[in-house]
């Protein structure tokens, strides 16, 4: 699928997609995830990169010894100072940027072209056979599955993740046509793609800032898939409620449609399904109501062989044998923050997710009392955003089940002011777990499970914030105390 548009000559659009290595893009929030994959691709594309982010860390200095110019804090001085010799020809924002950024606020005055990430992709993208992967969860390990099953069978695609993933870090500029990227539904960045093929791992309401109903998180997807080539393709969880609504509306209007899943009306399924020594699970494969093969993961839980069958179907709709994405994906080991595990001491585990949705923090849960059945399981949840958890108090406070114990911290604002409307204690409040109890700060939480963890307990740190630092003080107070 060609992707171009007819952008005007000379506009920085038309030189991004015409890969101009004097055009110079300055990006708000480098070092985020988003953010600084793309400033990635755009480096091994040649093109002039600088940006600036709240504080250093992994990301911004991997960028720094790629080429860019990285600049600490968001302050208005720092577009100044690349005046007039380094001006940006575009400046690029993340979601979390909003109108009062003194750095924003200067470009705009200066005249500069300011962008989100669904104005900017598209040109990024021209000439690109895009492969979107979209959904409420799932959509980083599901990217990465896909991107390592297409590298592993000789397709040097591109791709932006939103993860570390282990040997092929967050983004690349690949040289093959096809390029993976995970669509972001937040601010509706998806909306800007143009897929030749659109995963949809699930349609499960999210992001009430965003979408202040279910209905109007489906109508998003839907227009999603109203994006997607006519000769192109969804591969689509038809497990899901809300993806079979999308496949109601949408079916009948142009692409095709793989469905998968574990259920009966998928055309690719997977069936007996297996636990293996570790972590791993295995399943048998059924395409089209015939014997496929066998999978084998070295992940765990049910929503890891879901996304793995997503990523089976793309890799051989673009030419990856079957037998050859099977065997990338027994070789997949996985991402940063998605069951990752952090370390053992004293014969305590402890593993970090970013599972901060209900539906994602069950999943998880499932997946660890799957592996660890006779543990005592600690989940340590800290809250995504304040419209997240009013909205959705009740379906948290019942997502906890598999854990014994579990430690609720104090909300993690995000792109988000506290308007007092609810607090982490309304959490603990609203669920009906046995052993569930409020502790605010992260530091008190890491002194509490240093006194009451035991040998044989897994910890879990659940979370899209900072809460994965709660296992790191822990792992490190325990070998102190075991010193």
């Amino acid at each position: 699928m060609d992707t171009n548009q007819a952008y005007a000559p000379g506009t920085w659009q038309d030189r991004l997609a015409n890969r101009d290595q004097t055009l110079r893009v300055y990006l708000i929030g480098i070092g985020g995830a988003g953010l600084s994959a793309i400033a990635t691709v755009l480096l091994e594309q040649g093109i002039r990169v600088a940006g600036s982010d709240r504080q250093a860390g992994p990301a911004t200095q991997r960028l720094q010894e790629l080429g860019a110019q990285v600049l600490n804090g968001q302050i208005a001085q720092n577009l100044a100072d690349l005046l007039p010799a380094e001006r940006p020809d575009v400046v690029l924002i993340s979601s979390a940027v909003d109108a009062q950024n003194p750095e924003r606020r200067t470009a705009e005055a200066l005249g500069m072209p300011v962008v989100k990430r669904s104005e900017f992709l598209p040109a990024l993208l021209a000439n690109r056979r895009v492969i979107a992967v979209a959904g409420a969860h799932g959509k980083t390990t599901t990217t990465a599955m896909i991107m390592h099953v297409l590298r592993s069978g000789g397709i040097d695609c591109g791709y932006v993740v939103g993860s570390e993933v282990p040997g092929y870090g967050n983004g690349a500029a690949g040289t093959a046509p096809e390029f993976v990227i995970e669509a972001d539904e937040y601010d509706r960045m998806f909306l800007g793609l143009r897929p030749a093929i659109a995963v949809i791992t699930n349609v499960e309401w999210d992001h009430p800032d965003c979408y202040p109903t279910p209905a109007s998180f489906r109508r998003a997807f839907m227009q999603f898939t109203d994006g997607v080539d006519r000769e192109g393709l969804v591969v689509a969880c038809v497990d899901d409620e809300g993806v079979r609504q999308v496949y109601t509306y949408a079916s009948s209007r142009g692409p095709r449609w793989i469905g998968y899943g574990l259920e009966e009306a998928a055309d690719l399924r997977a069936v007996n399904l297996r636990s293996l020594p570790g972590l791993g699970i295995e399943a048998d494969l059924v395409w089209w109501n015939a014997p496929s093969g066998r999978l084998e993961l070295a992940l765990p839980g049910l929503h890891n062989v879901c996304n793995a069958l997503a990523s089976l179907a793309v890799g051989t709709s673009c030419g990856v044998p079957l037998v050859d994405a099977l065997a990338a994906l027994r070789g997949y080991r996985g991402s940063a923050r998605r069951f990752e595990w952090k370390g053992e001491v004293s014969a305590i585990v402890v593993i970090d997710d970013y599972a901060h949705h209900p539906t994602e923090i069950e999943a998880t849960l499932a997946a660890a009392r799957r592996r660890y059945p006779d543990q005592r399981i600690w989940a340590i949840f800290q809250p995504h955003t304040f419209s997240r958890t009013r909205h959705m108090l009740y379906r948290m406070g019942d997502s906890f089940d598999a854990a014994d114990q579990v430690i609720v911290t104090d909300i993690y604002a995000a792109r988000e002011a506290d308007d007092g409307s609810v607090h982490a204690r309304e959490l603990v409040a609203a669920s009906s777990h046995r052993a569930i109890q409020y502790i605010g700060d992260l530091r008190a939480v890491t002194a509490y499970l240093t006194e009451q963890v035991a040998p044989g307990d897994v910890v879990i740190t659940l979370g899209a914030g900072d809460s994965f630092k709660v296992g790191e003080w822990l792992l490190d107070a325990l070998r102190r105390r075991s010193g």
